[in-house]
């Protein structure tokens, strides 16, 4: 993974042996302390690929972005690691992440499956959160997106070694509803980037993912959440994201209409004018309680 420009890489090692790699990017003037935005990517998407956010959010926020377990820069645990691909081990390594950067609070945004991380971690550690935000996130995997992710293979982890993390992405890029983008040149790039992570790290995550289900979780977050639905995503219909704005009580829903998934690319400025939207009515909010 090639380092974006004017951004800060940093490895955490936590107390289990493994490393999670962040980017920081803090663009905010120096006598002020600044609030943090805490930014984690879909599946086989890392760091990198939100290079496009930086510009528009750096200047009044610390971005952090976060190569989840297996992805971009993170490791990838070994069988001698006896790693625990559990809910627990993934949530505690986010609050982990938190505390070596010393921030006690952020705002959480998940893009995809990192939704639903975001969704157990605003239940399980409500006062790290000062909001949740999550983009094209669906609450769990049906045996149908299990199936279609495995490409024909025997399960969806399957795939992902045997197709090797390139190959899967080029299969995936090539399904309606997924891979956003119309231009060959950012498809090229991006399946060259779905290629930085190990093709085991990816494994290991999708068997974690394919029995991940928040839906029991929903009604017991309490902090402020945005939901940035997709019109016409091939992993989480838009009756899905409705259902998901009703559990949510006080929650917030923006239909974004892109082309596909990946709204956050096709239609980032849409979704980071929503975002900032939400950002700005939660600091007015708080500076009213406080007049």
């Amino acid at each position: 993974m090639e380092l974006p420009a004017n951004s800060i890489s940093r490895l955490i090692t936590h107390p289990n042996g493994q490393t999670t790699h962040v980017l920081v990017d803090d663009y905010t003037d120096p006598w002020v302390t600044p609030e943090t935005i805490l930014i984690q990517g879909g599946f086989a998407r890392h760091s990198g690929f939100w290079y496009h956010w930086i510009p528009s959010l750096a200047r009044s926020y610390r971005i952090i972005r976060r190569d989840t377990r297996g992805h971009g820069r993170s490791s990838t645990p070994k069988l001698s690691d006896n790693y625990a691909y559990t809910l627990e081990t993934i949530l505690t390594e986010i609050l982990d992440t938190l505390d070596q950067l010393g921030l006690d609070k952020v705002h959480f945004l998940g893009e995809s499956t990192s939704g639903m991380l975001g969704e157990a971690f605003a239940v399980g550690f409500p006062h790290r959160l000062l909001s949740l935000t999550v983009c094209s996130s669906p609450t769990y995997l049906p045996q149908a997106a299990l199936d279609l992710f495995s490409f024909g293979l025997s399960s969806w982890p399957e795939a992902c070694r045997k197709l090797g993390s390139k190959g899967w992405g080029e299969c995936l890029a090539r399904i309606p509803g997924t891979l956003s983008a119309t231009d060959p040149k950012y498809e090229a790039w991006w399946i060259s980037q779905i290629g930085t992570s190990s093709s085991e790290g990816l494994a290991g995550y999708a068997e974690f993912l394919s029995s991940l289900d928040t839906r029991p979780l929903l009604p017991q977050i309490s902090v402020p959440t945005l939901i940035l639905a997709p019109a016409k995503s091939a992993a989480t219909g838009l009756e899905e994201q409705l259902q998901i704005a009703k559990q949510l009580k006080g929650s917030k829903l923006v239909v974004i209409h892109g082309a596909g998934h990946e709204i956050y690319v096709d239609k980032a400025e849409h979704c980071l004018r929503a975002f900032t939207e939400f950002l700005l009515e939660l600091d007015s909010h708080v500076s009213i309680k406080n007049a």
